[in-house]
């Protein structure tokens, strides 16, 4: 450790800090615009200047300069505070000062340091410097002439993102940050580079010229649209959601956020259920919810238990499953399932099925292998977090499965099953790697969960893991990849068929008389028996509403108060940013409603009861977060050996479509056209 002096106050921080480090670590602010704390340094905009003692007679830039023992810093003296207005009218000789049509306005840094240090007058006459405004996708709206160069989006996509896309060209003050030959940006996590922006140079496009950050009412919530559960912010004005911007969480996804999370946000407009729909004579006609509750009720009334079922999808709170459960616990139905693709795998202990590592975890790891996933798509920020610890050196990854462009170099083993032989009987070389590692980590894809050989396979990774000894009390590197936001959440409540129930796929196909879709809308609707009456509760009119005889509308993520267990097993809330559309309801009240109408009332009536009661019926609910450890090696039921040739596919036709809200929006759609124009193509 490093004492040194700041404006006075000592300060101890870690050798090799620079002063910027120690500044913030003695919370004294210093104006900066390149520099960012998760990204390389790179010292261009000059704004972050200090005097240090002992040292020349001129300012210091901070963010480069490493701390001493001893060190006596100041940074507000008079020359700091020259120099930093010096930078700042640079800064401004050809900037276009156009804040009342900048969409950055209101949350700029630029114009919070030109409050501090900028003139109310120019000294200059010269003609300002004029940049042409590339296009760079559906996402990212450009206007360069606005761009200070401080390069943050640049080493964003290169260091974080893995995307090496952006740069500069030209030289001096003909310098231009582009992507050299025009194109649209690849990543799934171009939309950070908006945050990192300090000007209005890269603005969001959906978003352009929609509202002002003071019109808008912030709500803390938790992303849905994969398992990683990203801590996010709503932004609402009136009743529309208006834009979804990632908040810090260290421990999940630092404070970035996948575009489909962010931008798919004016989906939740479209396509909406807002009343109660009933089938006559093939077709749908409006109705009250009375009439939905007397025609459900008299239904089931009707039907004998044993042919009653219920799945759920994949974006569901638990308070709402826990709802569905006990009502058809009360019915004395068994069939209930929250597999819409049809996974079999060992849900008898929660290891079997978490992210064991946990998401930080994986910067301790030093291999990994990938079995039949692809996280770039299933969980950009979870990929993100695997890039950064192989820049830290020391890693090794290998593949099992198609070779995906992932942003980090893994070797790959095999295409499938096969491949998992050959490591269990270290006859391939990535078997030396695994056996050599500390802390190996084994991450199986949930969509290999969904093939016949499932169980096997879940019970091969499993076999893997504990004879390369990545379970073990201070490790465990057995990890499930989940991309279903509800699936951990549905796992714990044991929301499965119970005793001689059927599970979805036996469901289908006639199976059941009576089918309550609680959100499920990435099954085979087709599949259904054409004799099977169908309750379709959900917010969009995708798959399962069409199928539906009752359609009931429920609320979307961000119009509900809902509990959520990400991938690795932590249990976050989310909160309601604006009420449902019209006569749409929170589901947990749907079904509480509907329960006392076919004379089987749940115990609740208010979400605190029923929060109360998910506490104490399942008290991992209750608990805080805790890592588990791997010193428990039963494995799971399956057979190692049972495991087909079939070469593993993935899961995700494309990223940018994989739910509900993100098919109901236009952005995204735009995206497939941009990045997949073969699909979008044949879509039409």
């Amino acid at each position: 450790m490093v004492k040194l002096t700041i404006d006075g106050i000592q300060v101890e921080v870690p050798a090799g800090s620079t002063v910027i480090q120690a500044a913030d670590a003695a919370g004294i602010e210093i104006p900066r615009f390149c520099y960012h704390e998760r990204l390389s340094i790179a010292g261009n905009c000059r704004m972050c200047l200090v005097e240090i003692e002992k040292m020349p007679p001129k300012p210091q830039a901070s963010c480069g300069m490493p701390v001493s023992e001893g060190m006596v810093v100041h940074t507000d003296s008079e020359m700091v505070r020259k120099g930093r207005r010096g930078v700042m009218e640079f800064l401004l000789i050809n900037h276009p000062l156009d804040c009342p049509i900048c969409d950055q306005g209101g949350e700029c840094d630029l114009q919070d340091e030109a409050v501090s240090y900028g003139r109310d007058y120019s000294r200059y006459d010269e003609q300002k410097r004029a940049v042409s405004k590339p296009d760079w996708g559906p996402l990212v709206r450009t206007t360069m002439t606005r761009c200070i160069h401080c390069t943050r989006c640049v080493r964003f996509t290169t260091e974080v993102a893995g995307t090496a896309e952006l740069g500069g060209t030209f030289r001096g003050e003909n310098t231009q940050i582009g992507t050299f030959v025009e194109k649209a940006l690849t990543s799934e996590l171009s939309g950070n580079i908006i945050d990192l922006c300090p000007v209005g140079a890269l603005t969001s496009k959906p978003y352009a010229f929609t509202a002002r950050p003071w019109e808008l009412r912030k709500t803390d919530s938790v992303d849905v649209l994969d398992a990683q559960g990203a801590a996010i912010r709503v932004d609402a004005r009136g009743a529309e959601v208006l834009r979804i911007l990632p908040r810090l969480n260290d421990d999940v996804n630092e404070e970035w956020l996948g575009d489909k999370s962010r931008f798919a946000v004016d989906g939740l407009k479209r396509r909406r259920l807002d009343r109660p729909w009933l089938r006559e004579n093939g077709k749908l006609r409006a109705a009250s919810w009375e009439e939905a509750f007397a025609t459900i009720a008299n239904r089931i009334k009707g039907t004998a238990p044993e042919t009653l079922g219920a799945i759920v999808g994949d974006l569901c709170d638990a308070e709402s499953m826990l709802a569905l459960k006990e009502f058809f616990t009360a019915l004395r139905s068994p069939n209930l399932d929250c597999r819409q693709d049809g996974a079999a795998f060992d849900a008898s202990r929660r290891a079997f099925y978490l992210f064991n590592t946990t998401i930080a975890g994986v910067e301790e790891a030093d291999a990994l292998l990938i079995i039949g996933s692809n996280p770039r798509h299933e969980a950009p920020v979870l990929n993100a977090r695997i890039r950064k610890r192989w820049l830290a050196g020391g890693f090794t990854a290998g593949l099992v499965g198609e070779a995906g462009e992932l942003t980090y170099p893994v070797e790959r083993i095999g295409a499938g099953p096969e491949a998992l032989k050959a490591l269990a009987d270290g006859t391939h070389p990535f078997a030396e790697v695994l056996k050599a590692a500390k802390k190996p980590m084994i991450i199986l894809g949930a969509g290999v969960l969904a093939r016949p050989d499932g169980a096997a396979l879940q019970a091969a990774a499993w076999r893997l893991a504990a004879q390369y000894n990545a379970l073990r009390a201070d490790w465990h590197g057995f990890n499930v990849l989940h991309h279903a936001a509800a699936r951990v959440g549905a796992l714990d409540l044991g929301f499965l068929p119970g005793k001689d129930g059927k599970s979805t796929k036996a469901m289908l196909n006639g199976g059941v008389d009576v089918l309550w879709l609680l959100g499920a809308d990435e099954l085979d609707t087709k599949a259904i028996g054409k004799d099977t009456f169908v309750i379709y509760q959900g917010h969009h009119g995708d798959a399962g509403a069409a199928r539906a005889d009752v359609i009931l509308p429920g609320a979307a993520y961000t119009e509900k108060h809902g509990t959520y267990v990400n991938t690795e097993g932590r249990v976050q809330q989310g909160f309601a940013a604006v009420l449902p559309p019209g006569d749409a309801r929170e589901d947990w009240t749907i079904i509480r409603a509907i329960s006392a109408y076919v004379g089987h009332a749940l115990p609740y009536d208010t979400l605190e009861q029923l929060r109360e009661h998910l506490k104490a019926s399942y008290p991992v609910f209750g608990q805080a977060f805790t890592r588990l450890a791997g010193n428990d090696a039963s494995a799971p039921t399956g057979n190692p050996s049972a495991v087909s040739a079939e070469s593993f596919a993935p899961v995700f036709a494309n990223y940018y479509q994989t739910d509900v809200i993100s098919r109901a929006s236009p952005t995204m759609a735009a995206c497939v056209a941009a990045h997949y124009p073969a699909k979008a193509e044949a879509a039409e």
